[in-house]
């Protein structure tokens, strides 16, 4: 996982595995999941039921940069949705994830999934929500 990296125009719009593997470690709310496809490791993502406003997040999603635009990032969201919908009830009935507001194709992305604008910025990034 620690080998794997976007290309270096996209290295301002998601944190290094290395990074957010400590902060699974620091977090123990956040969830961690490797990308493969075909026994090869192709991306990374990590969830979490957010501690402070109690909300499913989906804080990373990267497919290494010798790996994208094969419909992995849509796969691995997908899998994501439905594993996070498994978890959810009433109280937890959305999921959110942000990101760079120059990150077209996360926008792009997500809002193919159904993923609309929250209205919020935080951290300098556009939130968007998926209601469940």
């Amino acid at each position: 996982m620690l080998d794997l990296r976007v290309s270096p125009e996209q290295e301002t719009f998601v944190a290094s595995n290395q990074y957010s593997l400590a902060q699974a470690y620091a977090q123990p709310e956040c969830v961690p999941l490797a990308l493969y496809a075909e026994n090869r490791p192709v991306g990374f993502a990590m969830y979490a039921l957010d501690e402070d406003d109690h909300q499913y997040w989906i804080y990373r999603l990267m497919i290494d940069q010798r790996h994208q635009g094969k419909g992995y990032g849509r796969a691995a969201m997908t899998l994501l949705i439905d594993r996070i919908r498994g978890l959810s009830d009433e109280e937890h009935a959305s999921i959110l994830i942000s990101f760079e507001p120059e990150n077209q194709t996360a926008r792009q992305l997500y809002e193919s999934l159904g993923f609309l604008p929250d209205g919020r910025v935080m951290y300098g990034e556009v939130v968007y929500r998926l209601k469940l």
